[in-house]
Parts: structure tokens; sequence; C-alpha cells
């Protein structure tokens, strides 16, 4: 009768397995990599009080009154002012587009009436699309703008109060949901698109049909598209799912065109599966093409902009971000539906889509053929 529990049977099955771990290598790595970059991440690359965040200005006059409070407002850290000499049409297209999250209009006639003892008035407009990011700098411009009034005119004639009017466009309300949800549908698409995707021709190598398909008469290309093209109807579903949910059940506007909509979302799922079919040329097991979506899923949520602000990340972190798809999408996506704007707007993220397309799709092909030899 043999024991319960025997030590070298036990310390048999545990060297075993431990070669098994050293063959297993990408595994392996997962358990070392997923940390480090975790670690990595939150540590340096997330900011939740975003600092240095771009700003035009708008000021006909450029009096002195207004420099000290530019200046002032810099010192601050959360002003940039990349665009200090903008007219109102200038400043409106920068706010459409992202390139600014704030519009500080200084009226022509602000320094007269700091000289007169009349109350003067600034209006600063701010991309409430993400009510987080303007939180912190909205709070500080009072203060601070009033305190360089007060310096600026000396002790003998003390600046009067200063009037700030401030406009959160797109969001007014701040609801968190017009940022997130709209979101959701970027990281629900990547989730799912790329997992099945990537598992699709693993599915084939485990299950030793690969030989059949190999066999067939078609061409890597066709192969591919054979592959990817019903995961596009699956992403179409979804789409529509997160869209008709969207609208009943948080009412989140759609200002602009569904049109365009759909066509960022195509080119986005597109990206997707083809990414998915890429990792499937490289995965052995169902298993490691489910680790390897994981490792590319989790950094592309943390910096897409999608949890926490894109602007508060160092600028190190922003150019990593700019590698992923989903960040673009997301510019993309809460620009239409909650700014209203069109294809030529975000043309910058069309543009970046439609090159993860055809790098990734080459990059597919080209590991296929590989695959083949």
């Amino acid at each position: 009768m043999r024991r319960l529990l025997s030590l070298t049977r036990l310390w048999t099955l545990i060297v075993k397995e431990s070669i098994q771990m050293r063959r297993d290598r990408m595994t392996f790595g997962m358990m070392i990599g997923i940390p480090l970059v975790q670690l990595v991440l939150f540590g340096f690359a997330i900011n939740t009080d975003p600092r240095d965040l771009p700003a035009a200005l708008v000021s006909p006059t450029q009096d002195r009154f207004t420099r000290a409070m530019v200046s002032a407002l810099e010192l601050t850290g959360y002003y940039r002012f990349v665009a200090p000499d903008a007219t109102a049409a200038e400043a409106e297209a920068m706010i459409s587009r992202g390139d600014v999250v704030f519009v500080v209009t200084v009226p022509s006639d602000f320094g007269r009436r700091v000289e007169k003892g009349a109350e003067p008035s600034i209006l600063i407009e701010a991309d409430a699309t993400d009510p987080s990011v303007a939180s912190g700098a909205i709070s500080t411009l009072g203060t601070v703008a009033q305190e360089a009034l007060r310096r600026e005119s000396g002790v003998s004639v003390p600046a009067p109060p200063l009037n700030v009017v401030v406009h959160r466009r797109y969001n007014p309300e701040g609801v968190t949901q017009y940022n997130i949800v709209p979101g959701l549908l970027g990281v629900i698409l990547q989730l799912t698109m790329v997992m099945m995707t990537a598992m699709a021709l693993t599915r084939e190598t485990e299950r030793g049909t690969m030989e059949t398909l190999l066999s067939m008469p078609a061409t890597p290309l066709e192969i591919m598209l054979g592959k990817v093209v019903p995961y596009l109807a699956v992403g179409a579903v979804q789409v529509a799912v997160v869209l008709i949910s969207a609208k009943a059940l948080f009412s989140i506007p759609m200002v602009g065109a569904l049109s365009v909509i759909l066509a960022g979302v195509f080119l986005f799922v597109l990206a997707l599966v083809i990414l998915g079919y890429l990792i499937s040329t490289v995965a052995r097991t169902q298993m490691q093409a489910m680790q390897m979506t994981f490792f590319f899923f989790l950094p592309s949520l943390m910096l897409s902009g999608f949890m926490f602000p894109f602007r508060g990340m160092p600028g190190w972190a922003q150019a990593l971000g700019e590698v992923f798809p989903l960040t673009h999408f997301l510019r993309l996506i809460r620009s239409v539906m909650l700014k209203g704007a069109d294809a030529a707007t975000v043309s910058q993220s069309f543009v970046a889509l439609t090159i993860f397309v055809l790098v990734l799709s080459g990059a597919a092909l080209l590991r296929f053929r590989r695959t083949l030899d």
C-alpha cells in the first residue's frame, strides 16, 4: 500500500514541473514581465493631477497686466501656453482638435479696467471631456490671477476684484460617464477582438488541423482574410450593443456624424483583429496566445488615457502610449461623440489607425510565410 505522501515522489514531480517551466520560456517571461510593467507604469507614468497642460491665449492687446497674469499661471505648473497670441478662430480649432485643454480669453479693455479700478473679467474655456483633467488647474486660476494683478498694480493702487468666467466645454456638468462609456467601446473591442483572433490560428495548430489548412490552394493573404473577416462581424455586433446602450442607459450625447464614428470603429477593429492574427503566428498554444494578449492589453489600458489622464503622464509615457491603437481611437471616438468633430478634425487619428493596419498586415503576412517554412 502506497503512502499518502512520499517525499521522493513529490521531489520527482517538482523537478519535472521545474523542467517544464524552464522550457516554456514565454510563460516564465510573462510571470516576470507583467509585474515589472505594472510597477513601472503605476510608479512612474500614472499621475492623477495633470500639470503642464497646453493652453491658448486670446488677447488682442497683450498689455502688462495680461502678461503678468499669464506668467503667474505658467508658474503654477498647470498651464503651458503653446499659442500665446492665438485668434479666436485658431483657439476654437485647437480646442476642438484636442491640441489644447484651455483657451484663456482676455478682453481688449482688460488693462484699462484694471487701471480704472473697474472689475475686469476673463473667460477660460476648458475641455471637460475628461472632468478630472481640468479640475486642479481651474481651482487655482482665480487666486493666482488675482494675486498677479495685485503685484502688477502696486501697493498704492490696489487691484480690483477679478471676475473669472469658467466655461466647461463639451461636458459642462462634469458627468464621468461621458468620458468613460465611449472609452469602454474601445476597451471592450480590444480585449475581445485581439484575444479571439489570436486564439483562432493557435487552435488550428493545437488540434492538428493546420496541415489541412496549409494543403488548401490558398495564399497567406487569403488565409489571413478568412480568419479575420468573421471577427469583423462579431465586432460589428459589439459596437451596436455598446452604442445603443450608451444612448439608452447613460444618455451619452452623440453630437458628431454616425458615419465618422463607424469609419473609425472599422479601422480600429481591423487593426485589432490583424494584431490578434499576428500574435497567433507567434504563440504555440492557446495559453500563450492569451498571455501575450494580456501583456499587450495592460499597458495599452494604462497608457491610452482611458484609466488615467493622458496629459498627466510624463513625456516618455505619452510617447509610448502613441504606439497603441487604443490611444488614437479614444481621441477619435470622444471627439466625434462629445465635440461633434468631423472627419477632417480627427484626420490624424484616422491616419494613425490606417498606419497600424498596414504595418500589422505586413508583419502578419511576413510572419505567416516564415511559419510556413
